[in-house]
């Protein structure tokens, strides 16, 4: 467990900032979770006087209950939830209630759609309710078995005149039209997590995937309006998110991460996970075209009859290679077979899986033809890699448009928590 910054907490509600449509009010604090394969992190933010989300508390512990993107241990997962989120209370001395949760894009369909409201008051402009009204309504489509409604992602606005803008309330128009993405998930998955957050005895503010929550944290400016690929590499699990400008069309996660190529190493050479991992850090190269001394390596753990067995570091580099050039391709096939890969313009790399292993963006670019780079986002080195998702979900929760609120559920002592359907939950927190 790490705790990262102490600071004094302003409970006050007294002054609301109006940004865009976003109602934040000085104090409110957002908590962020970010279920993983080797850990659960927390991130607790705080709005400051500069309208600007300040991390106030950081916490982490380990988990193993999460393989592959899959829930296999409800109870592990409930137990390290728990830690971090004690530790957090500790740390801030308030009583958290409530929490957002990340899910990865394997269990997440995106569904667009767009609707044209008439305006109340079209002498008045267009109102925060108008636009409210109109999300609600958009929302309105027929949700396959198996599948539920956990997020509503505003994108386009169109005036009556064909003007397309961010934020449309003030404007004269008698009419608009809105798109946005439907995001729904599975069932099943969402009802793990209700049932591993009611075990901690907190509820769901709100599920958002993965690379939603990532790309205002890890994307340059520049990127924000390309058509860009975001593939982020976990230990176990590599969520991919595909965006056309602001429109997110889709998003996968496929069962490989940086522990696989741990694996192989460990594997081929017949030696320990710890050595191979060390390893791995330490000669982490994607391609072995870019060796520049192919020097000798002494495997310390070798389990044959050669204790100090001595290889070169092209064989170790070939397993990583092998490795790195099957993921690309596993993702490469994905989006071909959805018919988007020719509309995406770059590609960029982030997760602690693979951006320690130089030239994986070359590598990237071999096997997908398409531009790859490392994440170089500006907010990138905000925060410590371990806790960069659930960071980087407390700010895409704060810079949400159009909601009522974005605060957790928050209090200075502890009181009893109302567990709610999470539609229900969804419906009042963000629109109602």
């Amino acid at each position: 467990m790490t705790i990262e910054k102490k600071c004094n907490i302003n409970t006050s509600r007294n002054l609301v900032l109006k940004n865009g449509g976003i109602n934040l009010a000085i104090g409110d604090i957002i908590v962020g979770v970010d279920i993983g394969t080797t850990k659960v992190a927390t991130v607790v933010g705080e709005v400051n006087n500069f309208e600007q989300i300040e991390t106030i508390c950081n916490t982490s512990y380990k988990c193993s209950g999460l393989k592959k993107g899959k829930i296999i241990n409800e109870e592990e997962i409930a137990l390290s939830l728990s830690k971090t989120i004690s530790d957090a209370e500790d740390e801030t001395n308030l009583k958290i209630n409530s929490a957002y949760v990340t899910i990865p894009g394997k269990y997440v369909t995106i569904v667009q759609n767009s609707i044209t409201k008439d305006v109340k008051d079209k002498y008045s402009g267009i109102s925060i309710r108008d636009v409210q009204n109109a999300i609600m309504q958009v929302k309105d489509i027929d949700i396959p078995e198996g599948k539920t409604l956990i997020d509503i992602v505003p994108d386009k606005i169109i005036l009556d005149n064909g003007t397309v803008v961010s934020d449309p309330v003030g404007k004269l128009s008698s009419s608009f039209t809105i798109s946005a993405q439907i995001i729904l998930a599975d069932k099943d998955y969402v009802r793990q997590l209700n049932s591993i957050f009611k075990k901690v005895g907190l509820e769901i503010d709100g599920i958002v995937p993965t690379t939603l929550a990532e790309r205002n944290l890890i994307l340059d400016k520049n990127e924000m309006h390309d058509n860009i690929a975001i593939i982020d590499v976990g230990a176990e699990n590599t969520d991919i998110g595909v965006f056309e400008g602001t429109t997110y069309i889709y998003t996968n996660s496929i069962p490989l991460g940086g522990d696989n190529i741990t694996n192989d190493i460990a594997m081929v050479l017949n030696i320990e996970k710890e050595e191979a991992d060390k390893l791995k850090r330490q000669y982490g190269l994607a391609l072995k075209s870019f060796i520049d001394n192919d020097n000798d390596i002494i495997l310390n753990t070798c389990r044959d009859n050669s204790k100090n067995k001595i290889i070169k570091s092209s064989e170790l580099i070939e397993i990583i290679e092998a490795r790195i050039e099957e993921m690309f391709l596993i993702i490469n096939k994905d989006l071909t077979n959805q018919g988007i890969k020719s509309r995406i313009n770059n590609v960029v790399l982030t997760g602690q899986g693979i951006v320690n292993i130089s030239k994986s963006d070359v590598a990237g670019k071999i096997n997908l033809n398409i531009p790859v780079k490392i994440s170089t986002g500006r907010l990138i080195g905000t925060t410590r890699p371990a806790y960069r998702t659930a960071y980087a979900l407390v700010r895409y929760i704060a810079s949400r448009p159009f909601t009522k609120t974005v605060s957790s559920s928050i209090d200075t002592k502890s009181n009893e928590n109302i567990f709610k359907n999470i539609l229900e939950r969804i419906k009042e927190f963000f629109y109602s």
